[in-house]
Protein backbone atom coordinates (compact mmCIF):
# COMPACT_ATOMS: atom_id res chain seq x y z
CA UNK A 1 0.00 0.00 0.00
CA UNK A 2 1.40 3.60 -0.96
CA UNK A 3 1.39 6.21 2.03
CA UNK A 4 1.76 10.01 1.00
CA UNK A 5 5.26 11.35 1.52
CA UNK A 6 4.54 13.07 4.70
CA UNK A 7 3.49 10.04 6.18
CA UNK A 8 6.06 7.86 5.72
CA UNK A 9 8.65 10.06 6.95
CA UNK A 10 6.58 10.89 10.23
CA UNK A 11 8.81 9.19 13.07
CA UNK A 12 6.95 7.66 15.89
CA UNK A 13 7.02 9.62 19.19
CA UNK A 14 10.15 7.64 21.33
CA UNK A 15 8.66 9.37 24.66
CA UNK A 16 5.38 8.26 24.26
CA UNK A 17 6.47 4.73 22.64
CA UNK A 18 8.62 4.34 25.94
CA UNK A 19 6.00 5.15 28.13
CA UNK A 20 3.49 2.78 26.48
CA UNK A 21 6.13 0.63 26.94
CA UNK A 22 6.52 0.92 31.04
CA UNK A 23 2.95 1.19 31.16
CA UNK A 24 2.00 -2.52 29.30
CA UNK A 25 4.71 -4.01 31.38
CA UNK A 26 3.23 -2.30 34.64
CA UNK A 27 -0.15 -4.45 33.46
CA UNK A 28 1.84 -7.54 33.31
CA UNK A 29 2.55 -7.18 36.63
CA UNK A 30 6.17 -6.01 36.16
CA UNK A 31 7.40 -3.57 38.70
CA UNK A 32 8.25 -0.70 36.18
CA UNK A 33 9.98 2.74 37.82
CA UNK A 34 8.66 5.40 34.95
CA UNK A 35 10.89 7.83 34.50
CA UNK A 36 9.55 8.42 30.74
CA UNK A 37 6.47 10.27 31.50
CA UNK A 38 6.17 13.77 30.57
CA UNK A 39 3.31 14.48 32.92
CA UNK A 40 2.22 15.35 36.20
CA UNK A 41 1.71 12.39 38.98
CA UNK A 42 -0.70 15.25 40.76
CA UNK A 43 -4.86 14.68 40.32
CA UNK A 44 -6.29 17.35 38.35
CA UNK A 45 -7.45 19.89 41.35
CA UNK A 46 -10.87 19.29 42.36
CA UNK A 47 -12.71 22.72 41.63
CA UNK A 48 -11.34 22.34 38.38
CA UNK A 49 -12.98 19.05 37.84
CA UNK A 50 -16.19 20.53 39.46
CA UNK A 51 -16.49 23.14 37.02
CA UNK A 52 -16.56 20.68 34.06
CA UNK A 53 -19.44 18.49 36.27
CA UNK A 54 -21.26 21.49 36.34
CA UNK A 55 -20.61 21.98 32.33
CA UNK A 56 -22.15 18.58 31.76
CA UNK A 57 -24.88 19.02 33.98
CA UNK A 58 -25.94 22.19 32.04
CA UNK A 59 -25.99 20.61 29.18
CA UNK A 60 -22.92 22.30 27.66
CA UNK A 61 -21.95 19.70 25.21
CA UNK A 62 -22.54 21.28 21.75
CA UNK A 63 -20.03 23.33 19.10
CA UNK A 64 -18.48 26.52 20.14
CA UNK A 65 -16.88 28.81 18.37
CA UNK A 66 -13.29 26.86 16.50
CA UNK A 67 -10.82 29.24 18.44
CA UNK A 68 -12.80 28.72 21.54
CA UNK A 69 -14.99 30.47 23.75
CA UNK A 70 -14.89 33.87 23.98
CA UNK A 71 -15.09 32.96 28.00
CA UNK A 72 -11.78 30.81 27.93
CA UNK A 73 -10.19 32.77 25.52
CA UNK A 74 -10.75 35.94 27.71
CA UNK A 75 -9.45 34.02 30.73
CA UNK A 76 -6.02 33.11 28.78
CA UNK A 77 -5.68 36.99 27.29
CA UNK A 78 -6.39 38.25 31.65
CA UNK A 79 -3.62 34.85 32.51
CA UNK A 80 -1.13 35.80 30.09
CA UNK A 81 -1.10 39.69 31.24
CA UNK A 82 -1.17 38.81 34.46
CA UNK A 83 1.48 36.35 34.65
CA UNK A 84 3.52 37.24 31.84
CA UNK A 85 2.96 41.05 31.41
CA UNK A 86 1.62 41.05 27.99
CA UNK A 87 -1.50 42.13 26.74
CA UNK A 88 -3.74 40.36 24.03
CA UNK A 89 -7.11 40.45 23.00
CA UNK A 90 -9.05 37.53 22.79
CA UNK A 91 -9.50 37.82 18.80
CA UNK A 92 -5.13 37.25 19.42
CA UNK A 93 -6.30 33.77 21.17
CA UNK A 94 -6.51 30.35 19.35
CA UNK A 95 -7.90 27.31 21.61
CA UNK A 96 -6.74 23.72 20.58
CA UNK A 97 -6.32 20.55 21.53
CA UNK A 98 -3.45 20.71 23.42
CA UNK A 99 -0.08 23.01 22.99
CA UNK A 100 0.85 20.00 20.92
CA UNK A 101 -1.80 21.54 18.66
CA UNK A 102 -1.15 24.76 18.90
CA UNK A 103 2.46 24.05 17.90
CA UNK A 104 1.43 22.30 14.44
CA UNK A 105 -1.07 24.88 13.65
CA UNK A 106 1.78 27.64 14.06
CA UNK A 107 3.75 25.80 11.98
CA UNK A 108 1.31 24.82 9.03
CA UNK A 109 0.19 28.62 8.86
CA UNK A 110 3.92 30.04 9.30
CA UNK A 111 6.14 27.44 6.86
CA UNK A 112 6.38 26.16 3.36
CA UNK A 113 8.51 24.41 1.61
CA UNK A 114 12.29 26.19 1.11
CA UNK A 115 11.74 27.67 4.95
CA UNK A 116 14.40 26.93 7.60
CA UNK A 117 13.55 26.58 10.89
CA UNK A 118 16.19 26.63 13.88
CA UNK A 119 16.08 24.41 16.41
CA UNK A 120 17.84 24.74 19.64
CA UNK A 121 19.31 20.93 20.54
CA UNK A 122 18.05 19.23 22.84
CA UNK A 123 15.24 20.32 21.54
CA UNK A 124 11.43 18.22 22.69
CA UNK A 125 11.38 15.50 20.26
CA UNK A 126 8.19 16.66 17.95
CA UNK A 127 9.51 20.37 17.23
CA UNK A 128 11.60 18.14 14.40
CA UNK A 129 8.85 16.36 13.39
CA UNK A 130 6.37 18.87 13.09
CA UNK A 131 8.59 21.36 11.19
CA UNK A 132 9.06 18.51 8.67
CA UNK A 133 5.24 17.83 8.39
CA UNK A 134 4.78 21.72 7.21
CA UNK A 135 7.33 21.17 4.53
CA UNK A 136 10.34 22.60 6.37
CA UNK A 137 13.77 22.11 6.34
CA UNK A 138 14.59 21.56 10.59
CA UNK A 139 18.02 23.20 11.10
CA UNK A 140 19.53 22.08 14.55
CA UNK A 141 21.68 24.30 16.36
CA UNK A 142 23.65 22.02 19.42
CA UNK A 143 23.94 23.86 22.65
CA UNK A 144 26.42 22.65 25.46
CA UNK A 145 26.74 21.85 29.12
CA UNK A 146 28.82 24.94 29.30
CA UNK A 147 26.29 27.01 28.30
CA UNK A 148 23.32 25.80 30.40
CA UNK A 149 22.18 24.38 27.32
CA UNK A 150 20.95 28.10 25.71
CA UNK A 151 20.80 29.52 22.19
CA UNK A 152 23.14 32.47 21.99
CA UNK A 153 23.16 35.29 20.06
CA UNK A 154 26.42 34.63 18.21
CA UNK A 155 25.02 30.77 17.60
CA UNK A 156 21.67 32.07 16.44
CA UNK A 157 23.17 34.58 14.22
CA UNK A 158 25.50 31.79 12.58
CA UNK A 159 22.57 29.63 11.86
CA UNK A 160 21.17 31.77 9.88
CA UNK A 161 20.75 31.64 6.26
CA UNK A 162 18.79 33.52 3.58
CA UNK A 163 16.31 30.58 3.85
CA UNK A 164 15.50 31.07 7.66
CA UNK A 165 12.04 31.74 8.55
CA UNK A 166 11.60 30.85 12.24
CA UNK A 167 13.14 30.40 15.58
CA UNK A 168 11.73 27.70 18.15
CA UNK A 169 12.68 28.72 21.61
CA UNK A 170 11.06 26.12 24.61
CA UNK A 171 11.73 27.79 28.07
CA UNK A 172 11.72 26.33 30.48
CA UNK A 173 12.83 23.44 27.88
CA UNK A 174 12.45 20.23 27.89
CA UNK A 175 14.17 17.95 28.30
CA UNK A 176 17.16 20.02 29.71
CA UNK A 177 14.91 22.43 32.21
CA UNK A 178 17.30 25.46 30.90
CA UNK A 179 15.53 29.00 31.57
CA UNK A 180 16.25 32.06 29.55
CA UNK A 181 16.74 35.23 31.60
CA UNK A 182 15.64 38.33 30.35
CA UNK A 183 18.74 39.74 28.88
CA UNK A 184 19.74 36.35 27.21
CA UNK A 185 16.22 37.16 25.25
CA UNK A 186 16.82 40.88 24.93
CA UNK A 187 19.89 39.66 22.97
CA UNK A 188 18.37 37.02 20.70
CA UNK A 189 14.95 39.53 20.45
CA UNK A 190 17.67 41.77 18.76
CA UNK A 191 18.51 39.40 16.10
CA UNK A 192 15.36 37.87 15.28
CA UNK A 193 14.41 41.71 14.41
CA UNK A 194 17.40 42.30 12.32
CA UNK A 195 16.59 39.30 10.44
CA UNK A 196 12.92 39.45 10.34
CA UNK A 197 12.30 35.89 11.80
CA UNK A 198 9.00 34.70 13.58
CA UNK A 199 9.60 32.95 17.18
CA UNK A 200 7.56 30.77 18.32
CA UNK A 201 7.65 30.44 22.12
CA UNK A 202 6.83 27.70 24.06
CA UNK A 203 5.92 28.45 27.63
CA UNK A 204 3.84 25.24 28.46
CA UNK A 205 6.19 24.90 31.66
CA UNK A 206 6.53 28.97 32.66
CA UNK A 207 4.90 27.69 36.01
CA UNK A 208 7.30 25.13 36.91
CA UNK A 209 10.96 27.50 38.02
CA UNK A 210 13.24 27.04 40.49
CA UNK A 211 15.73 28.36 42.63
CA UNK A 212 14.44 31.92 42.41
CA UNK A 213 14.81 32.52 38.63
CA UNK A 214 11.48 33.85 37.25
CA UNK A 215 10.40 33.33 33.72
CA UNK A 216 10.19 36.05 31.13
CA UNK A 217 8.03 35.72 28.00
CA UNK A 218 10.11 36.90 24.86
CA UNK A 219 7.15 38.49 23.74
CA UNK A 220 7.07 40.48 26.38
CA UNK A 221 10.48 42.53 25.41
CA UNK A 222 8.41 45.28 23.43
CA UNK A 223 6.07 45.32 20.88
CA UNK A 224 8.69 44.89 17.80
CA UNK A 225 8.72 41.77 19.14
CA UNK A 226 5.56 40.90 20.61
CA UNK A 227 4.54 41.30 16.57
CA UNK A 228 7.33 38.43 15.39
CA UNK A 229 6.10 36.10 18.52
CA UNK A 230 3.40 32.90 18.60
CA UNK A 231 3.25 32.51 22.43
CA UNK A 232 1.87 28.76 23.35
CA UNK A 233 1.11 27.69 26.50
CA UNK A 234 -1.66 25.24 27.59
CA UNK A 235 -3.11 24.10 30.92
CA UNK A 236 -1.36 20.33 30.79
CA UNK A 237 1.63 21.00 32.74
CA UNK A 238 0.46 23.65 35.14
CA UNK A 239 -2.60 22.27 36.48
CA UNK A 240 -2.09 18.67 36.03
CA UNK A 241 -4.74 18.21 33.06
CA UNK A 242 -2.80 16.07 30.14
CA UNK A 243 -5.69 14.32 29.24
CA UNK A 244 -7.99 17.17 29.00
CA UNK A 245 -5.83 18.43 25.97
CA UNK A 246 -6.42 22.06 26.25
CA UNK A 247 -3.53 24.24 24.51
CA UNK A 248 -3.75 28.03 23.41
CA UNK A 249 -1.25 30.14 21.06
CA UNK A 250 -1.52 34.10 21.50
CA UNK A 251 -0.11 35.74 18.00
CA UNK A 252 -0.10 38.03 15.76
CA UNK A 253 -4.36 39.21 14.67
CA UNK A 254 -3.41 37.57 11.30
CA UNK A 255 -1.35 34.53 12.30
CA UNK A 256 -4.25 33.54 14.95
CA UNK A 257 -7.01 33.61 12.08
CA UNK A 258 -4.78 31.58 9.89
CA UNK A 259 -4.82 29.17 13.13
CA UNK A 260 -8.12 29.00 13.27
CA UNK A 261 -8.86 28.69 10.01
CA UNK A 262 -7.04 25.62 9.30
CA UNK A 263 -8.45 24.10 13.02
CA UNK A 264 -11.80 24.85 11.28
CA UNK A 265 -10.61 22.00 9.21
CA UNK A 266 -9.35 19.45 10.99
CA UNK A 267 -10.67 19.34 14.81
CA UNK A 268 -13.07 22.51 14.45
CA UNK A 269 -13.19 23.43 18.37
CA UNK A 270 -12.01 21.85 21.69
CA UNK A 271 -14.03 19.90 23.64
CA UNK A 272 -16.19 21.76 25.22
CA UNK A 273 -16.41 20.09 28.67
CA UNK A 274 -13.08 20.77 28.73
CA UNK A 275 -12.56 24.54 27.86
CA UNK A 276 -15.33 25.09 30.72
CA UNK A 277 -12.95 23.26 33.00
CA UNK A 278 -9.72 25.26 31.39
CA UNK A 279 -11.28 28.68 32.60
CA UNK A 280 -11.69 27.62 36.02
CA UNK A 281 -7.91 26.58 36.64
CA UNK A 282 -7.12 30.07 34.99
CA UNK A 283 -9.43 32.07 36.52
CA UNK A 284 -9.43 30.19 40.17
CA UNK A 285 -7.42 29.93 43.20
CA UNK A 286 -3.35 29.27 41.68
CA UNK A 287 -2.66 27.37 45.09
CA UNK A 288 -2.45 24.10 43.58
CA UNK A 289 -0.39 25.00 41.19
CA UNK A 290 2.47 26.63 43.92
CA UNK A 291 2.18 23.16 45.79
CA UNK A 292 2.78 20.87 42.63
CA UNK A 293 5.91 23.32 42.16
CA UNK A 294 7.06 23.07 46.05
CA UNK A 295 7.24 19.48 45.43
CA UNK A 296 8.64 18.94 42.33
CA UNK A 297 11.56 21.22 44.01
CA UNK A 298 11.91 18.35 46.12
CA UNK A 299 12.09 15.98 44.07
CA UNK A 300 14.76 17.61 41.48
CA UNK A 301 17.04 18.20 44.29
CA UNK A 302 16.47 14.19 45.52
CA UNK A 303 17.01 13.49 42.02
CA UNK A 304 19.90 15.70 41.56
CA UNK A 305 22.41 14.76 44.11
CA UNK A 306 22.02 11.19 44.09
CA UNK A 307 22.77 10.96 40.23
CA UNK A 308 25.64 13.65 40.43
CA UNK A 309 26.95 10.93 42.88
CA UNK A 310 26.68 7.98 40.46
CA UNK A 311 30.21 7.02 38.99
CA UNK A 312 30.48 8.48 35.29
CA UNK A 313 27.49 10.58 35.39
CA UNK A 314 27.39 14.22 35.57
CA UNK A 315 24.21 16.59 35.57
CA UNK A 316 23.14 20.38 35.22
CA UNK A 317 21.16 21.51 37.62
CA UNK A 318 17.39 22.70 35.48
CA UNK A 319 16.15 26.09 36.52
CA UNK A 320 12.54 24.46 35.51
CA UNK A 321 9.93 22.12 34.28
CA UNK A 322 10.35 18.89 35.68
CA UNK A 323 13.03 17.07 33.82
CA UNK A 324 16.77 15.74 34.46
CA UNK A 325 18.77 15.43 31.68
CA UNK A 326 22.38 13.70 32.70
CA UNK A 327 25.42 13.61 30.62
CA UNK A 328 26.09 9.66 30.65
CA UNK A 329 29.15 9.22 28.60
CA UNK A 330 30.99 8.46 30.53
CA UNK A 331 29.79 5.22 30.88
CA UNK A 332 30.34 4.59 27.24
CA UNK A 333 32.76 1.64 26.74
CA UNK A 334 31.93 0.01 29.69
CA UNK A 335 30.41 -3.09 29.49
CA UNK A 336 26.84 -5.31 31.04
CA UNK A 337 27.16 -8.85 30.48
CA UNK A 338 29.60 -8.20 27.97
CA UNK A 339 27.71 -5.51 25.67
CA UNK A 340 29.64 -2.66 25.52
CA UNK A 341 27.71 0.22 26.25
CA UNK A 342 28.33 2.97 23.41
CA UNK A 343 25.30 5.35 23.60
CA UNK A 344 22.48 6.50 26.04
CA UNK A 345 20.60 4.28 23.63
CA UNK A 346 22.13 1.32 24.71
CA UNK A 347 22.10 2.18 28.08
CA UNK A 348 18.38 2.91 28.01
CA UNK A 349 17.47 -0.83 27.01
CA UNK A 350 19.46 -2.02 29.56
CA UNK A 351 17.88 -0.49 32.15
CA UNK A 352 14.78 -1.27 30.87
CA UNK A 353 14.98 -4.51 30.05
CA UNK A 354 17.17 -5.74 33.23
CA UNK A 355 16.00 -3.32 35.91
CA UNK A 356 12.78 -2.18 34.90
CA UNK A 357 13.46 1.54 34.85
CA UNK A 358 11.88 3.32 31.74
CA UNK A 359 14.22 6.79 30.94
CA UNK A 360 14.13 8.75 27.73
CA UNK A 361 17.04 8.21 25.10
CA UNK A 362 18.79 11.61 24.41
CA UNK A 363 18.89 10.78 20.53
CA UNK A 364 15.17 11.36 20.82
CA UNK A 365 15.88 15.21 21.50
CA UNK A 366 18.97 15.26 19.30
CA UNK A 367 22.03 14.27 21.46
CA UNK A 368 22.82 10.51 22.50
CA UNK A 369 25.17 11.63 24.95
CA UNK A 370 22.48 11.74 27.70
CA UNK A 371 19.30 10.55 29.01
CA UNK A 372 16.53 12.28 30.21
CA UNK A 373 14.22 11.56 33.79
CA UNK A 374 10.87 12.95 34.60
CA UNK A 375 10.68 13.98 38.49
CA UNK A 376 6.74 13.96 37.75
CA UNK A 377 6.51 10.63 40.03
CA UNK A 378 6.57 10.16 43.84
CA UNK A 379 9.17 10.40 46.31
CA UNK A 380 8.77 6.68 46.62
CA UNK A 381 9.29 5.98 42.97
CA UNK A 382 12.50 8.60 42.82
CA UNK A 383 14.30 6.58 46.16
CA UNK A 384 13.14 3.38 44.47
CA UNK A 385 14.51 4.02 40.96
CA UNK A 386 17.58 5.61 42.34
CA UNK A 387 18.46 2.65 44.21
CA UNK A 388 18.23 0.72 40.82
CA UNK A 389 20.12 2.88 38.83
CA UNK A 390 23.46 2.49 41.26
CA UNK A 391 22.68 -1.40 40.99
CA UNK A 392 22.64 -0.86 37.42
CA UNK A 393 26.05 1.29 37.64
CA UNK A 394 28.03 -1.17 39.92
CA UNK A 395 27.15 -4.15 37.88
CA UNK A 396 29.26 -2.34 34.53
CA UNK A 397 32.42 -4.03 34.07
Amino acid sequence: MRLARRAAGISPSPTLSIDAQAKKMKAQGIQVINFSAGEPDFDTPEHIKEAAVEALKAGFTKYTPVPGTEELRKAVADRLRQDRGVDYEPADIVVSCGAKHSLYNALQVCCQEGDEVILIAPYWVSYYEQVKLAGAEPVVVQTTEETGFKLTAAALKGALTPHSRLLILNSPCNPTGAVYRREELEDLAKIIREHDLLVISDEIYASLIYDDLTHTSIASLGSEIKERTILIDGVSKAYAMTGWRIGYAAAPRPIAKAMADLQSHSTSNPTSIAQKAAVAALTGSQDPVEKMRREFNKRRDRLLASLRNLPGISCNCPGGAFYLFPNVSGLFGRKFRGKVLSSATDIASVLLEHFQVAVVPGIAFGNDNYLRLSYATSMEQIEAGLARLGDFVKQLD
